[in-house]
């Protein structure tokens, strides 16, 4: 497609979208009287207009029956993480028996490096992303603690090349070679926080086992943002949170993916608790952990079923829109953002600003590093209603999501980083 960077090009390209009334679902937060233009999705998804419904329903039926709702809630709450597998299904590419709701990001990724973490005097290395998200930077370290090992002896960091901002696929498969016969783990991101960098899971997949070792994946920025396979990959884990793309509310309820072949593996050590037993036995109350044969074997306790009324309000909207269209129009408002970023590289006469996110690895997120005045236009597209999103030192992080963004979104942002440019 040949953009233009006119407000009528961007309101045909909403016209054209047949996902336009979806951002009718969603509560637009209010700036200076008007709705604001929402960019910040990879950090906060917006709140569903149908989410209060959902978790006021769960509200009366505590209220109406008590310890009771266990079985006689509308959505009985015994069951009630069995509906989300079948929901994820397509969203994160797995099979439903290998798919759990349950905890928060770190808490799923610790209790996935307990079963996949098993290092031994020769097998003991991790190698991962520099620059992962620091929750993950601290998990790896203390898990090489937990073991008695020292962190800087276990942790492989693979950096970007000299004067480069993404790391080349050829550097991460030629890391995983070069410290094969020491590998035990090897975690990346599925988007990388900072650049927004997809990952080739694929390829660091089949690397990673053909160097004996295991593959897993913190999909927070990946979850509900880009195309998935994690079953045809052969990935062996992952986890993500719900409360970015997915949209299920602030500390939402997190999920985790455990690949067929571990997941009905019984012998795998793994932290165990009540709700990942057995269900037929649950109730017996006796010693020894029979793990459910599925991921939900990996459950600690019941289901936190007002975070995951939340959760479910959000996936409904996903199941209507269908993953697939969501995924196309997402790339469509990347590319345009791109578009218009280097538009506003035209307009002056040094450049300004350098796109730090891949053109042919992304998602929804472009990554702006800005060569001068960042904080000041920052804070200048606050103050116009524009919520962005700031990282130090220098990169302002910018992510239009195709449920409840549009293309004159997208256009008027560059309209006003234009302005605030060209008054240098």
């Amino acid at each position: 497609m040949i953009f233009e960077n006119t407000r009528a090009f961007a309101s045909q390209l909403d016209e054209q979208d047949t996902l336009k009334h979806f951002r009718d679902k969603f509560y637009i937060p209010i700036i200076n009287g008007s709705e604001s233009i929402y960019f910040t999705g990879n950090s906060l998804g917006l709140q569903p207009k149908t989410t209060q419904d959902y978790v006021l329903n769960e509200l009366e039926d505590w209220a109406s029956f008590g310890v009771e709702g266990h079985f006689h809630a509308r959505q009985p709450w015994f069951s009630y993480h069995e509906m989300f597998p079948q929901l994820l299904t397509k969203i994160v590419g797995a099979l439903p028996e290998e798919i759990v709701v349950m905890n928060q990001l770190t808490v799923n990724l610790h209790l996935l490096m307990a079963s996949f973490y098993q290092p031994t005097k020769e097998r003991f290395k991790i190698i991962c992303e520099a620059k992962a998200f620091p929750s993950d930077q601290y998990a790896f370290e203390s898990q090489a603690k937990f073991h008695g090992l020292n962190p800087d002896d276990v942790i492989i960091e693979v950096q970007p090349r000299a004067g480069k901002h993404v790391i080349l696929t050829e550097d991460i498969l030629t890391t995983i070679k070069q410290h094969a016969n020491e590998t035990a783990l090897v975690v990346f991101s599925g988007v990388n926080y900072y650049n927004g960098q997809v990952f080739d899971m694929k390829a660091i997949t089949a690397a990673a086992h053909d160097a004996g070792a295991f593959c897993g994946f913190d999909l927070a920025h990946a979850a509900g943002n880009i195309p998935l396979q994690l079953h045809n990959w052969d990935v062996d884990f992952a986890c993500w949170c719900s409360y970015k793309y997915l949209n299920s509310g602030p500390g939402g309820v997190a999920g985790a993916y455990i690949n067929q072949k571990h997941a009905a593996n019984k012998s795998l050590k793994r932290l165990a608790g009540w709700w990942g037993h057995h269900k037929e036995s649950r109730f017996m109350m006796e010693k020894g952990f029979n793990p459910i044969p599925t991921a939900e074997g990996w459950q600690l306790s019941n289901a936190p079923v007002l975070s995951m009324a939340a959760h479910k309000a959000s996936l409904d909207i996903f199941e209507e829109a269908g993953f697939e269209n969501l995924v196309t129009k997402g790339q469509q408002l990347s590319n345009y953002l791109f578009f218009i970023i280097e538009e506003i590289n035209k307009s002056v006469e040094n450049k300004i600003i350098e796109i730090i996110t891949p053109n042919n690895a992304k998602g929804c997120q472009v990554s702006m590093l800005m060569m001068e005045k960042g904080k000041e236009v920052f804070d200048t597209l606050k103050h116009n209603g524009i919520l962005a999103d700031w990282r130090e030192p220098n990169v302002i992080r910018i992510a239009p999501v195709p449920l409840y963004n549009t293309f004159e979104d997208v256009w008027k942002f560059g309209e006003i980083v234009k302005l605030i440019v060209k008054k240098r």
